[in-house]
């Protein structure tokens, strides 16, 4: 199924994507019950949100061998995580305000899923009893700020820093799908997910072994080399094989 999260006129809501682009709204998020409305809608009556209610974004890097060599840093022998807060949220389509605090802001586009009950000590076994589906994720970043901070939770947590979308999939194997970023149409990232070097499972297990996850909050998986800054007017596109395009536009600040 494909999840989203929509507006029409002033309400939000939870609904079922079909693939005749018939929206069935659900009267609850889908990791509560999967229980329709009488609603239903075309997708071009509706406004997509991010498919997600995030108590926290949890972020991996340097999960691809390659992009930690572009960062000119060594290759991790254990995941490195930080987090992203559910201020950075942002919407497909949205657009990614430039903030003035920095000179270079930085896309990373990157495999994200969605949790959908309580997660705490969960054996890697058990990881995928507890997700609700997959999505796109750009983990943009103000690089300057990264560097001048030493660490990383200033540069990752501006407001719309974590664009999502454009909806949650479920049914499919995360594991050697297509990801690719482009700008303005020019492809600049470009791998498979089964070059991740700590997979979904592991993730999970060595983040709930941390933090507790609650439903509607997001882990995303790193991002594969090719990085690089956005400028104001540029449009960027994370795409993922099997589930779409998250697309945004950078804007300055007015």
């Amino acid at each position: 199924m494909l999840y989203i999260r929509a507006q029409k006129a002033r309400k939000t809501f939870w609904a079922v994507l079909t693939d005749k682009d018939e929206v069935k709204v659900l009267k609850k998020a889908p990791y509560k019950d999967l229980v329709f409305s009488e609603e239903t809608y075309r997708l071009s009556e509706v406004k997509l949100l991010a498919p997600c209610e995030p108590t926290k974004i949890v972020a991996v890097g340097k999960n691809y061998k390659d992009h930690a060599l572009e960062m000119k840093s060594s290759v991790p022998d254990h995941p490195i995580i930080f987090i992203k807060p559910a201020t950075s949220l942002n919407n497909p389509e949205a657009d990614i305000v430039y903030p003035e605090a920095s000179k270079r802001v930085d896309y990373e586009g990157e495999l994200a899923f969605v949790v959908k009950k309580k997660a705490h000590l969960v054996k890697k076994e058990k990881a995928f009893d507890y997700i609700l589906g997959y999505t796109c994720l750009n983990d943009v970043t103000a690089r300057d700020i990264q560097d001048l901070d030493g660490q990383w939770t200033r540069s990752k947590s501006f407001d719309g820093f974590a664009p999502v979308g454009p909806w949650v999939v479920d049914g499919i194997k995360p594991s050697g799908l297509k990801i690719e970023t482009r700008l303005n149409g020019e492809v600049k990232q470009s791998s498979k997910t089964d070059k991740l070097m700590w997979d979904i499972p592991y993730l999970f297990e060595f983040i709930t072994e941390c933090m507790t996850l609650y439903p509607g909050d997001v882990v995303t998986t790193g991002t594969p080399s090719g990085i690089g800054p956005m400028q104001p007017g540029d449009t960027v596109e994370v795409c993922i094989e099997g589930i779409g395009i998250l697309r945004n536009r950078i804007t300055k600040r007015y």
